[in-house]
């Protein structure tokens, strides 16, 4: 699969950012940069980037367009790698804990002090008290409720969440280094992400029962004659699609909420095959993806 195109605009075009940050949020938001024009320098330890190891076609999809290099930032030589390259550069990103970032002599103030013009973009697990707590992806999306059952979310919603937000940090501290003629710091946290993508369940839209939650019976996974069909036939003039190509009769739009329209649909979709399904979508425009049973 090849990266997503994004706005041909480049709004970054010209900028240079330098990223320390490693496995996939800070790569991420990296490839979003380069994508919208920035010039893109990352720099690996001597093991390299873990990603590279154990994923390398991903590693290659997220690095396509950046220069890779290497530093060891516990040497006195690898920091003056790094630092010759912040003296040129608009923007770090990096997604140490704070405590690693001290360490490393990267917290904003000393970073200042040395390089006035630079912008930073810290990726964390969680900000304030919280910092210092280790964390995943899985960890930042249970807290919020996305986790159900025993199987594991299908993608990293929160790192890749979180990668989108840094890439719009990116944008936000370069607007505020113009007001201010200074950079600018920003912290963008994978436990806020998560807490983002979680806000439609928050405001209910999504729990059982409620219309995208299992309720409306045109918003739902039902099972066909060789595999599975995903329908989102929410409004109601795709309703009324989805209906009469059932021939199940719809009184009014409530009925969609209704057990005996659920289980009308159900009965059509049992019999029909994913191939006719994609046929129907295309014909009455209606909104549904026939989901295949694979070999």
């Amino acid at each position: 699969m090849t990266a997503l195109k994004t706005s041909a605009l480049n709004p970054l075009k010209g900028t240079r950012i330098v990223s320390l940050a490693l496995n996939l949020p800070g790569p991420a938001a990296l490839m979003r940069c380069q994508q919208l024009g920035a010039i893109c320098t990352k720099f690996e330890p001597p093991s390299g980037d873990p990603m590279r190891h154990y994923n390398p076609a991903a590693y290659a999809a997220l690095h396509a367009g950046i220069t890779s290099r290497t530093a060891d930032l516990k040497s006195q030589a690898g920091q003056n790698v790094l630092h010759n390259a912040l003296g040129k550069a608009d923007v770090l990103l990096t997604s140490f804990r704070p405590s690693a970032l001290r360490k490393f002599g990267l917290g904003f103030k000393e970073l200042h002090k040395k390089h006035p013009q630079l912008c930073q973009v810290a990726i964390v697990g969680s900000r304030g008290a919280r910092a210092e707590e280790p964390g995943h992806d899985l960890t930042y999306l249970a807290e919020q409720g996305l986790v159900t059952g025993l199987d594991l979310p299908p993608t990293l919603y929160a790192d890749m969440g979180g990668s989108i937000m840094a890439s719009e940090a990116v944008l936000a501290v370069l607007m505020q280094r113009t007001k201010k003629s200074k950079g600018v710091f920003a912290e963008v946290a994978l436990s806020e992400a998560a807490a983002y993508l979680a806000l439609p369940r928050c405001w209910g839209l999504t729990l059982p029962g409620a219309a995208v939650g299992g309720g409306h019976a045109g918003y739902q996974i039902y099972a066909c004659n060789d595999g599975r069909v995903a329908v989102a036939a929410l409004e109601p003039h795709f309703a009324a699609r989805l209906c009469a190509a059932a021939s199940i009769a719809l009184t009014d739009p409530s009925d969609m909420f209704s057990s005996p329209t659920q289980k009308l649909l159900a009965k059509f979709f049992k019999h029909q095959t994913c191939a006719a399904l994609a046929r129907l979508a295309l014909e009455q425009d209606v909104p549904l993806h026939p989901l295949k049973n694979l070999p």
